[in-house]
């Protein structure tokens, strides 16, 4: 076997859960399967844990969170933390590309982005400190506490199987909250080795759970226990439904990221260089495996072929192949369910009328590609083709044409969903209206960028509600508590 491929790893020094600090296999005794997304390899088996072990991990968290943590030891445990993460760097993203597929040297970007969110929450704890008026008001003074919210859940998804836990760990963590962790059953390992270096910075136990298995059970017992106070959330719309549906009777606090269908728009006064490049940049990340990834594309009519060239012609210079390998930029999508869905797309855009101007025909899992997409770039798409309406999550470009900047708008809008959006133009005061009248919760303005640790993240409509990074990701873990005292 290829050493690259070989998982043993001293982050990894079981493939278990973690409850009331104690590694822990199934009571059922059922494994899951982890598989290399690139070769289909198995990479090892982890407990298929279910309800039961759910439940022991509420009760820890719930025990532990209940005996109160100074703000200084807190903030010590996400300093020691984000050292560990980054001396591991190497390692970790190497777990990251053989579990989801990813170019090594976008999993090595992915865990400094992990590693950010534990320096940024910890540099924000002071915002937990309580606020007292500085009159007396009815004979009382009047101070408002930040109060850890309790027990809660950190449910993530496969694609960015680090970083989406870093978004919220260290917030909960700094809140002063215990965790249960549920990661995306492909992707387990990541989160084992997080947990791992938790362990190692010292963080108590019961603070830390984390229990690995298919979503229904646990994800049923994480909603209607009444000790989960704040269920965290990334991935589908349609799973963060049925989350708000079955915690409702609890009425449980909910910070759902949830699916996207970017917009990128460029202007016909774009700088169509520095615009190409930034779609590069938006959408060929994780395989297109994002949800703030470009999914539509608007281009003024004046620069449609002119724009068409320059990204076909990177595209064109774009190596696929195994994210182990240094030279790869695309790796494989994470599954045959995805890749059907890719090419499903791709298909019913050609059959309406779509040119594929780049991208040979994809060839079905099972041969030499494995579950390798290549990359697209379709023109002529229409608002009824289903790579406009839906979200791809795959390495296609869909390119429409407009004339206006109100018909760019109105059909960047005319979606339920509402995460990221691009625009790309020279005219400062274009830039402004676009920024106002979009209706979503991040918008780059001639750039591709993702969002950063250090400034609040999330959606609107049907792309959720909530935000990560910045204050404003801990105080998603906090409740305010007004103290009214008699003088």
């Amino acid at each position: 076997m290829n050493p690259s491929r070989t998982l043993c790893s001293p982050l990894l020094p079981q493939y278990a859960g973690y409850i009331d600090g104690k590694w822990r296999s199934a009571q059922s005794n059922r494994m899951l399967i982890v598989r290399d997304p690139a070769t289909g390899d198995r990479l090892a088996e982890v407990p298929d844990m279910g309800e039961a072990e759910a439940l022991a991990a509420i009760e820890a968290a719930d025990h532990a969170w209940r005996t109160p943590v100074p703000t200084g030891e807190r903030k010590q445990w996400l300093v020691d933390i984000h050292s560990k993460l980054l001396a591991n760097r190497d390692e970790l993203a190497r777990i990251i590309t053989l579990e989801q597929g990813k170019p090594l040297k976008e999993a090595q970007v992915e865990v400094d982005y992990a590693a950010g969110f534990f320096q940024v929450f910890a540099s924000h704890l002071e915002r937990l400190k309580p606020s007292t008026l500085d009159k007396t008001i009815r004979g009382a003074s009047w101070t408002a506490h930040h109060r850890p919210a309790g027990v809660a859940a950190l449910i993530t998804p496969w694609n960015f199987p680090l970083a989406t836990l870093a978004k919220k760990l260290p917030a909960a963590l700094g809140a002063g909250c215990s965790v249960v962790i549920k990661p995306a059953e492909l992707t387990p390992l990541s989160a084992i080795a997080l947990v791992h270096l938790c362990e190692q910075a010292g963080v108590p136990a019961g603070r830390v759970n984390l229990v690995i298995g298919q979503p229904a059970p646990i994800g049923k017992v994480l909603c209607e226990h009444p000790a989960v106070r704040v269920i965290s959330f990334t991935g589908s719309t349609r799973t963060g439904q049925l989350l708000l549906r079955d915690s409702a009777a609890h009425v449980k606090r909910l910070a759902l990221e949830l699916g996207g269908n970017a917009p990128f728009l460029v202007f016909d006064d774009a700088d169509l260089e520095a615009a190409a490049s930034a779609l590069m940049v938006s959408k060929f990340r994780c395989a297109g495996q994002t949800c703030v990834c470009a999914n539509r594309v608007y281009v003024h009519e004046t620069v449609l072929d002119k724009f068409t060239e320059m990204v076909a012609e990177r595209l064109s210079k774009l190596k696929v192949g195994d994210g182990a390998q240094p030279d790869t930029d695309i790796g494989p999508l994470i599954n045959r369910a995805t890749f059907e869905k890719v090419a499903r797309h791709v298909q019913d855009a050609l059959d309406r009328g779509a040119k594929r101007v780049v991208g040979d025909e994809a060839k079905p899992p099972g041969n030499d590609w494995g579950n390798f997409f290549p990359p697209t770039v379709l023109t002529g798409i229409t608002p009824e083709m289903a790579v406009f309406q839906e979200e791809t999550f795959g390495p296609v470009v869909a390119i429409s044409k407009f004339q206006s900047e109100t018909e760019a708008i109105e059909s960047a809008n005319s979606t339920p969903y509402g995460l990221a959006a691009y625009v790309c133009t020279r005219d400062s005061q274009r830039a402004q209206r676009c920024t106002e009248q979009l209706a979503f919760g991040y918008i780059g303005i001639n750039t591709g960028t993702g969002p950063i640790p250090d400034i609040p993240f999330g959606g609107v409509k049907l792309s959720g509600f909530g935000r990560e990074g910045g204050a404003e990701g801990l105080l998603e873990f906090s409740e305010i508590q007004t103290v009214a005292a008699a003088e």
